[in-house]
C-alpha cells in the first residue's frame, strides 16, 4: 500500500518517486499484489492505482502526462534495481470502436527487468471515468502470454471502473 497523501511521479531522470499530492488531486492510493507461480508459470506482479481529481480537466491532464512520459522516458526506473524498457503507449478516447468502457484510456507495453535478469512482459492500463483515474500494471514472466496478461489486467481494470461508476452514480 502506498503512503497516504502521496502519488507516484516520474522525475526528470526517469525514476519513479512518491511525492505529496499536488493541488487538484484529492486522493490517490496504490495496492500491490502477486499471483503466485504454478503450473509451469512464473509469478505475476500486479499494481492497482486509483486517483481522484477535483476536476475532469485534472484527470485528463494525468492521462496526457502518461502518454507524454513514454516519449520523454522510454526507459524508466520504478525502483533502484528495476527498469522498464522499450515502452510504447497508445491512447484511445471514449467512443472509439476499441474503447467504450471509460471516458479515456492509455495502454503502455514494454519489458520489465530486475537486477539484470531476463525481461518480463509489462503492461500499464490506465482509464479515466469522470474525475477518477484508475490504473493496473501487470508484470509476468515465463509461461505467461501477452494475451493472458492483458486479460488479467483488463479484468482488474474493468472491476475498478465498475466500482467507480457505482460510486459516482450513488452520489
Amino acid at each position: 500500500m502506498s503512503p497516504p497523501r502521496t502519488w507516484a511521479v516520474l522525475d526528470q531522470s526517469c525514476r519513479w518517486q512518491r511525492e505529496k499530492l499536488p493541488r487538484g488531486v484529492l486522493a490517490s492510493t496504490s495496492r500491490y499484489s502477486r499471483l503466485p507461480a504454478g503450473s509451469g508459470k512464473s509469478e505475476v506482479k500486479v499494481t492497482a492505482v486509483a486517483t481522484v481529481h477535483a476536476s475532469v480537466l485534472g484527470a485528463d491532464e494525468q492521462l496526457s502526462t502518461t502518454l507524454e512520459e513514454v516519449l520523454r522516458c522510454p526507459e524508466q526506473r520504478p525502483r533502484s534495481n528495476e527498469r522498464i524498457t522499450g515502452l510504447m503507449s497508445l491512447g484511445t478516447a471514449f467512443g472509439a470502436r476499441e474503447q467504450e468502457y471509460a471516458d479515456d484510456s492509455v495502454l503502455e507495453v514494454g519489458q520489465f527487468v530486475q537486477d539484470g535478469g531476463a525481461g518480463q512482459r509489462y503492461l500499464w492500463m490506465v482509464a479515466r471515468l469522470g474525475t477518477v483515474v484508475v490504473a493496473v500494471s501487470v508484470t509476468g514472466g515465463a509461461g505467461h502470454t501477452q494475451e493472458e496478461l492483458q486479460q488479467l489486467g483488463g479484468k482488474a481494470l474493468a472491476q475498478m471502473l465498475t466500482r467507480v461508476e457505482q460510486r459516482l452514480k450513488g452520489k
